[in-house]
């Protein structure tokens, strides 16, 4: 039976008429959970568990090579996220909360966007590592939800047997965590044919949800490998100015003592919009290297050729971790 777990006041359930993907009030608070299948659930808590475990047994091993006059270090005033089970709560956002607040701007999160106990996470990170090969999955899924098709059909005998094999691995991972309600594959032709879930989750997942979730953790990556282990994110943050003005923000993040840094991220069409975000980015005070433009489909050339045309930066997920590194 599948089950939910409230990430504000930690109150586990079974939820029998939900679908797995889809949210469910909590029974005790009434905040919004995600509920997850649960053999899924239980493999993430093992997971997590198995890492706890490994950490204790390396600090207690640690503490027993250590002084014994040493004293206890001071704790930060400082929420510490850099571990993922710690995103997901009001702590976490208060930083930027309060940038916002500074500003005269309201700011509304949604923690379950940075919510990694689920799967959209490592999903993510599967597509946009291999985008180049799934590309074409992902726009048909979103081209099919669209049209309100409830399937996808692939042509896997043009590739190479690698690249084949990729996709039909990718397609059976997805099916397997319910990001597909049916996956077939039929070996003599070579051909694949998944059933659309009609979660809504798992479609804003596909029509750009994914494109999201990666910047985010593209982001937490440049955190880590820049030592940055105290700051603030978010995704999908719905601000209002002081002229009741309402705008989104994809993605945001906030180094302790440093500025934020605002990612608007773009699977389709974008151009259009681009007087829109100038003037978003000089109402929330930003310098133009802090708000970034990441397009799925620029080249190299077109994205420099653009940061150079406009008071905004403009990447590809190739040269976003650059930047990144850059800022930080």
């Amino acid at each position: 039976m599948p089950i939910y777990r409230c990430n504000a006041c930690a109150y586990v359930s079974e939820e029998a008429i939900v679908p797995v993907g889809q949210k469910q009030p909590c029974a005790r608070c009434g905040h919004a959970c995600t509920v997850y299948g649960t053999v899924f659930f239980v493999e993430k808590l093992v997971e997590r568990y198995t890492a706890a475990m490994r950490e204790l047994q390396v600090l207690r091993s640690a503490g027993d090579d250590a002084p014994e006059d040493q004293e206890e270090a001071p704790a930060s005033a400082t929420v510490e996220a850099s571990s993922s089970g710690s995103l997901a709560t009001a702590e976490q956002h208060q930083p930027l909360k309060d940038w916002f607040s500074a500003r005269k701007i309201s700011a509304e999160f949604d923690l379950q966007q940075v919510d990694t106990a689920g799967y959209f996470d490592d999903a993510a990170r599967m597509l946009g590592d291999g985008l180049g090969l799934f590309g074409e999955l992902i726009d048909r899924v979103s081209f099919a939800y669209r049209k309100g098709h409830s399937s996808v059909f692939l042509e896997l005998g043009r590739l190479a047997q690698v690249d084949a094999k990729a996709i039909t691995q990718l397609c059976r991972e997805l099916y397997s965590h319910t990001f597909f309600s049916r996956y077939y594959y039929q070996k003599p032709e070579k051909t694949v044919r998944v059933t659309l879930q009609t979660a809504p989750a798992i479609r804003r997942f596909f029509e750009g949800g994914w494109f999201e979730w990666y910047v985010l953790l593209q982001t937490l990556d440049a955190l880590k490998a820049a030592n940055v282990n105290q700051f603030s994110c978010a995704r999908g943050v719905k601000v209002t100015f002081p002229n009741e003005d309402l705008h989104e923000l994809d993605v945001m993040v906030l180094p302790a003592g440093g500025s934020p840094i605002c990612v608007e991220c773009k699977s389709g069409e974008f151009r259009r919009d681009i007087e829109k975000y100038l003037r978003l980015r000089k109402r929330l005070g930003l310098n133009r290297q802090n708000f970034i433009i990441c397009a799925a489909d620029l080249t190299d050339e077109q994205a420099t050729g653009l940061s150079a045309m406009y008071e905004l930066t403009f990447l590809n997920l190739r040269l976003l971790p650059a930047h990144l590194k850059s800022l930080l």
